[in-house]
């Protein structure tokens, strides 16, 4: 979809153009994540138009219809909020190409609160790839009072990730602002016109002639975050066809979030849940201790 900026429109942000066009602020949202274009370049949901400019949308892959999936297993919950454990290849929330099959379908009638009504009650995300332990908030207030956690980095976010190659260190630290990639909107980079502070811990768990099991912690979330960051220090993550090294004996890149900890949003006690590799992933490292 091509849109023309019309002169009275000058000073309108981005977001606000294409939600007139579309109808919501969250499909706009949606479009803007799924690589908008000003006048072929990518631009931040708050870019200022400046009127005559031509928006290019992506159009939406075409969908399949998608059955109910079965829901995930809850490894804690209580009457505020549930803590799941997404497999691979569920999508978290409707989006491009995507408006069925997902985990908010998953948990129909279970999960509640926020401003998009597409995606009750989910304060984060995982890729559709990545499997593990995710929060979900059940009422508007425990949606609020999760999000703030999440805005104080109080929501502990540890990983297992396998990556190509061998750390310098036993553990490391990596700053990088990262954001949709100035010449392909539909990667996330280091060389971004819109970047954010990210910060990424790791810490080696085990180690293989030429591949090593990380423990990685979040201490900010963006969208790859992981992917990215490691890929940047050379540490590509196993399987990841976008940022890593395809590897044919992996159908999706190893990451697994393995633990999350917080302070429970009404109680203050802490929630401590971990949850442990998948078949897919386990069944990889025998085959790697084996041929090493």
């Amino acid at each position: 979809m091509r849109l023309r900026v019309p002169p009275e429109a000058a000073g309108t942000r981005l977001d606000r153009f294409i939600a007139d066009h579309l109808g919501s602020r969250a499909a706009a949202e949606r479009a803007v994540e799924a690589g908008a274009l000003v006048d072929g370049e990518p631009r931040a949901k708050s870019h200022r138009l400046e009127g005559g400019e031509e928006v290019e949308l992506q159009a939406a892959e075409e969908e399949t219809a998608a059955p109910a999936p079965e829901p995930p297993p809850v490894a804690w919950e209580d009457e505020h909020l549930l803590v799941v454990d997404k497999p691979a290849g569920l999508v978290v929330h409707p989006g491009a190409g995507r408006s069925a099959g997902t985990l908010v379908d998953a948990l129909a009638g279970r999960v509640a609160g926020g401003d998009d009504p597409s995606r009750p009650g989910i304060v984060h995300r995982l890729d559709r790839d990545t499997s593990g332990l995710m929060v979900v908030a059940r009422t508007q207030e425990a949606f609020e009072r999760l999000s703030q956690l999440v805005r104080r980095r109080a929501l502990e976010r540890t990983y297992s990730a396998l990556v190509h190659g061998r750390p310098r260190s036993r553990a490391g630290r990596i700053e990088a602002p990262i954001g949709r990639d100035r010449d392909d909107p539909t990667r996330i980079s280091l060389a971004s016109d819109a970047a954010r502070d990210a910060v990424t811990h790791f810490e080696v768990d085990r180690l293989w002639p030429d591949r090593a099991l990380l423990r990685v912690r979040l201490e900010t979330g963006r969208m790859h975050q992981i992917r990215v960051h490691l890929a940047a220090i050379e540490l590509p993550v196993v399987g990841d066809r976008v940022y890593g090294v395809r590897d044919e004996r992996l159908a999706r890149q190893f990451l697994h979030a393995s633990r999350l900890a917080f302070p429970h949003p009404f109680t203050g006690a802490r929630v401590d849940v971990e949850s442990e590799l998948p078949p897919d992933l386990r069944a990889y490292l025998d085959a790697l201790s084996r041929d090493s």
